[in-house]
């Protein structure tokens, strides 16, 4: 039983920490490594979200991959959209953009970076004679760089 207490007080503890953590991070005095790390975890969600629904439905529903793909890309966006408009730029009462200006240029990063993806992972595993996993997550990665700093100068700045 002392265990079980033991057990029980630990994730408590896990749980109060982990929502003053989250609670913490949202403070402006963070700045602009509180905004990365926002940026961090809200991608990280966002993948989540997106593979679980996708899997989901294509392995449990029976539903066609490329249905079922569609689906769990637009509810990404969606979710990603709205988590950097309210978690990850704390600024939101008092954003430059109008919403729908935000929502054009961030369809606009959207197209640009699968642009991008599909350019480098289509012309450089052959150029440089290297697998197209390793490009297609180095792309990846430069990518989320980039967003970061266009969505935070372009896009989600505030007045």
């Amino acid at each position: 039983m002392g265990h079980e207490l033991v057990t029980t007080a630990t994730k408590t503890d896990k749980r109060r920490t982990a929502r003053a953590f989250l609670r913490n991070i949202r403070s402006p005095e963070w700045g602009i490594a509180g905004q990365g790390v926002r940026f961090v975890i809200a991608g990280g969600l966002v993948a989540g979200v997106n593979v679980t629904i996708t899997l989901g439905l294509h392995s449990v529903f029976s539903v066609q991959f490329q249905i079922a793909l569609a689906v769990g890309f637009v509810t990404g966006v969606l979710l990603h959209f709205t988590l950097q408009r309210v978690f990850v730029w704390r600024h939101y009462e008092s954003f430059a953009l109008r919403i729908h200006h935000q929502v054009f240029r961030y369809i606009l990063v959207g197209a640009s970076q699968y642009g991008v993806t599909a350019l480098s992972t289509s012309a450089l595993p052959g150029l440089l004679d290297l697998p197209v996993e390793l490009v297609y997550i180095a792309t990846m990665l430069t990518v989320a760089v980039v967003n970061f700093l266009v969505f935070r100068g372009r896009v989600f700045h505030s007045s």
